[in-house]
């Protein structure tokens, strides 16, 4: 007589060994995410009150790069060239909208000089409306002279900015000439270079140029492209030593409104990149030039007409039309 067959003990092992690590690395993926989701700064940065425009298909983000040193000591200070001044403003102000049904973003840069109406403040520049009431005040003006509502909003200081590009080994990227400015500790040479933290800062909020701030927005997106694109990068994705810190350093770098959390953010990277990839369009918000204020100072006046079509079709979620377009450009491309 033939015995029973006997069982596949040791393939039966291998698979509980393997449900078990697997298990192990969720719970553990779970955690860090859960680390990565607490260590975001917050604050209530939607406004409370007054009449805001309909909510209307898809997301729409408020990225801002405000220029607060309260982070960085006296030698963090001068290694970024970002001097002693106090308080906390805005270098940086972009709309990015994300279509319902993954369709292309749109990301829109409001220059800082932007002449806009302030609630209870007047018409004044787009950075005074933080100056004078930090994200609420700046997404109730943005929300009020644009007519789209901000779902989620995202803020990034110096040092945090600094820290996310050494962080990826530093981003490459094409200077087409010479740039000083003592101010910003910058001194560029023309050509294709890597920049590390304090270079890349400077880069991004230098005016030393002819069009001043209107350069700085296009400098703005291209360096923000050529980022997303280094971060997505298998250099960069596939290297663990530089993928972790990256999301740490973004973790800790970033202020986001109460409601918003790490997957809120990784679908605003996921639209970025595909706008690096050239899906999607970026521009400035449309101008008619220049003016002064009543104290002196230069603003930028937006075109009425063509800026209110631009917004309306973010608003309504339809494509933006060609004519209204901006100073754009395939980043990353």
């Amino acid at each position: 007589m033939y015995g029973r067959p006997q069982r596949p003990v040791r393939k039966r092992r291998t698979g509980r060994k393997f449900l078990a690590v697997l298990v192990v690395l969720v719970l553990a993926l779970a955690g860090f995410l859960f680390y990565v989701d607490y260590s975001l700064k917050r604050e209530q940065a939607m406004p409370t009150g007054g009449d805001r425009p309909a909510d209307g298909p898809g997301s729409n983000w408020l990225l801002v790069g405000s220029d607060s040193r309260a982070e960085l000591d006296s030698e963090q200070q001068s290694e970024l060239g970002a001097g002693d001044a106090n308080g906390r403003r805005t270098d940086t102000v972009m709309l990015v909208h994300v279509p319902a049904g993954g369709g292309k973003p749109t990301m829109v840069s409001l220059p800082r000089d932007s002449y806009v109406t302030i609630p209870g403040q007047g018409k004044d520049k787009l950075n005074a409306a933080f100056s004078y009431g930090g994200p609420q005040l700046l997404l109730q003006t943005v929300e009020g002279a644009t007519g789209v509502r901000i779902d989620h909003y995202a803020e990034i200081g110096l040092g945090g900015f600094a820290d996310m590009t050494d962080a990826m080994g530093g981003v490459d990227m094409c200077v087409k000439e010479r740039m000083q400015d003592p101010k910003a500790g910058l001194d560029l040479q023309p050509g294709c270079q890597t920049l590390d933290g304090p270079q890349a800062l400077g880069y991004v909020r230098t005016r030393a140029t002819a069009m001043g701030d209107l350069d700085r927005v296009q400098r703005q997106r291209e360096f923000l492209g050529a980022l997303t694109e280094k971060a997505a990068s298998p250099e960069v994705f596939l290297n663990p030593f530089r993928l972790f810190p990256l999301i740490l350093n973004t973790s800790g770098a970033f202020l986001v409104d109460e409601d918003d959390h790490v997957w809120h953010l990784a679908g605003l990277a996921w639209a970025m990149k595909g706008i690096a990839a050239g899906d999607g369009l970026t521009t400035t918000v449309p101008f008619s030039g220049f003016g002064e204020t009543s104290g002196g100072a230069s603003v930028v006046k937006w075109d009425s007409d063509k800026a209110g079509t631009l917004f309306e079709a973010l608003q309504n979620d339809t494509p933006v039309p060609s004519e209204v377009v901006t100073n754009a450009e395939t980043l990353g491309g």
